[in-house]
């Protein structure tokens, strides 16, 4: 008989107390950019956005890597710095880098 999953919250704790290990960071970054056509799968319109990404990922570089590999593969062009910040996770560690809960903002330069 196979165990039950554990709880959601669970593998927080294991991860904090080092039971369930991983060779990976987590961090959220924050990244200027713009969009070249309107992405209707996030909502955003053509133009500058920042662009907000969690990941887990081995380094900073590699945060940042993901961050424009990303952008590239929808439209999003990063142009200016990305901010990388170490954070709590909401998604446990894989056994790949992974990003997730990607989200854009649509701002006026002008404004």
């Amino acid at each position: 008989m196979s165990e039950p999953d554990d709880p959601p919250q669970d593998w927080k704790l294991k991860l904090r107390y080092g039971q369930l290990e991983t060779p990976y960071r987590h961090f959220t970054t924050v990244s200027d950019g713009v969009f070249s056509e309107p992405s209707a799968d996030f909502e955003c319109p053509a133009g500058p956005a920042v662009m907000s990404m969690r990941v887990w990922a081995s380094d900073t570089n590699e945060a940042a890597d993901m961050a424009c590999t990303f952008g590239d593969q929808i439209g999003f062009a990063v142009t200016g710095s990305v901010q990388i910040y170490d954070s709590e996770p909401e998604q446990p560690p894989r056994d790949d880098p992974f990003g997730y809960a990607i989200q854009f903002t649509p701002y006026d330069p002008d404004a």
